[in-house]
């Protein structure tokens, strides 16, 4: 069932009391309870009535026993939101179960790499992605985006094993273009490197640009796999539940024995199924609805930024709800503009230096607009202050 034009944003949820990281976990990050918070790249806005209806009706039938993914539409809902979101043909018989992206991401550096072996990504870089890599007793080498010489030459490196591309990029936001894909492409095939690509930000590009999946840079004879969800577009990270494409069929039997072996994870989370079945079927208007959404978020603070600080020159994102400001044209002490943030004007959002990056703030508007105002303006005030 659809709802198209129903759609209602500007309605605030309380989400105060829900176990939810970024409401009730703020004194957890910043120290002090009670910040509006502006932090995880969760959105403030209830799931797709779509998706909510197909869930409602999964929990009515009662029975929730043991399940797989393979048994259902699963699969199929997702080549086919390839197929008509993506303009990209996807098999089925491509596509694995994970109960997160980062899941996902370890068991393939696992597979894939020994402790010590390098693994290259693009900075700033996502804080998961840092916390997998060197968790897992691996070296992290960090290569600015768009610094295409710094790319080869760590690819290059012998111990140098797998890329994880990021794609749509966290925090940035940088859609990559299809000659930067093609060189990505290239550069992992001529150094014989692994290629894992995160798209989870995918299906939140934004008009002007357009995403183009890792699997038309790839073919069945390297080693490379995408990790995703519709969790993040769709708004329903708690549910739980990712999935991957990976072209080798001996690498996928392998991804799929240790999942089910050595993790013990042969049942999904079948709710996690169900919302994805019903975002990838039914949920494209919502999607496209939330996006236009965000975007205003966006160009709000675009306005807001460019009349108080020209000098920034801050643009919006090409993809996702997540503003990153460049803040190093004003000069401003990150402790500081932390300590105006939190302790004058109440509200909490991530630092810079927790993606590697001094001087930059990463706002998260997938909000109401009346909220994103809040944050825009609270920013503005804190920053006129310091400067």
């Amino acid at each position: 069932m659809t709802h198209q034009g129903t759609y209602d944003f500007d309605t605030p949820v309380d989400r105060r009391g829900t176990a939810s990281v970024q409401w009730d976990g703020v004194a957890d990050r910043f120290g002090v309870d009670g910040l509006l918070p502006f932090t995880i790249s969760d959105m403030d806005f209830a799931s797709p009535p779509e998706v909510l209806d197909a869930l409602r009706e999964r929990l009515a039938h009662g029975v929730f026993g043991y399940t797989d993914w393979r048994l259902g539409e699963f699969r199929e809902a997702i080549s086919g939101w390839y197929a008509g979101r993506h303009d990209t043909v996807l098999d089925p018989e491509r596509i694995v179960y994970g109960p997160s992206v980062l899941n996902q991401l370890s068991q393939l550096l696992r597979m894939w790499t020994e402790p010590g072996d390098g693994v290259v990504v693009h900075t700033p870089t996502y804080d998961g992605f840092r916390k997998a890599v060197t968790g897992l007793g691996r070296r992290l080498r960090g290569v600015v985006v768009g610094d295409a010489a710094g790319l080869e030459q760590e690819l290059a490196r012998p111990d140098a094993k797998v890329l994880i591309l990021c794609s749509p990029h966290n925090p940035t936001g940088r859609v990559w273009t299809e000659d930067e894909l093609k060189g990505f492409s290239l550069l992992a095939e001529t150094h014989r490197v692994a290629v894992i690509s995160d798209e989870i930000h995918a299906d939140f590009v934004h008009d002007g640009h357009r995403h183009l999946p890792w699997t038309r840079f790839a073919d069945d004879r390297g080693r490379w796999a995408v990790v995703t969800s519709a969790s993040k577009a769709f708004n329903f990270p708690a549910l739980t539940g990712s999935y991957g494409i990976i072209g080798d069929p001996e690498e996928r039997a392998a991804f799929i024995r240790r999942m089910e072996t050595g993790e013990g994870l042969a049942s999904p989370a079948v709710l996690s199924l169900t919302a994805h079945i019903a975002a990838y079927r039914d949920g494209a208007g919502w999607l496209d609805a939330a996006r236009a959404y965000a975007a205003g978020n966006l160009a709000m603070l675009e306005e807001r930024l460019r009349s108080a600080f020209p000098v920034l020159g801050w643009e919006p994102p090409q993809a996702g709800y997540l503003a990153w400001i460049d803040l190093r044209a004003l000069g401003v002490d990150d402790e500081a503009l932390q300590r105006e943030l939190v302790e004058r004007e109440r509200v909490a959002i991530m630092p810079g230096a927790v993606y590697g990056a001094e001087g930059f703030v990463r706002l998260n508007l997938g909000c109401p607009r009346a909220k994103a105002e809040v944050g825009a303006d609270a920013l503005v005030r804190a920053l006129t202050r310091l400067v």
